[in-house]
């Protein structure tokens, strides 16, 4: 039987391996982040407390 620590290099490795990174999809959120954030220092949107996020979804 498998320790917890060993467990879990295991899963630590499948995870690793599995989810390659996209550097064109990284991209594209980057951009995305920063023309956001550029609109919100413009006052062009608004922010939404965590909390009214979370209560909108959890009903």
């Amino acid at each position: 039987m498998l320790s917890t620590a060993e467990k879990l290099l295991i899963v630590d490795f499948i995870l690793n391996n599995l989810v390659q990174p996209d550097l064109a999809i990284d991209k594209l959120w980057s951009i995305e982040a920063e023309n956001r954030f550029s609109a919100y220092e413009k006052g062009q949107i608004k922010t939404v407390h965590l909390e009214t996020v979370l209560h909108k979804h959890r009903k």
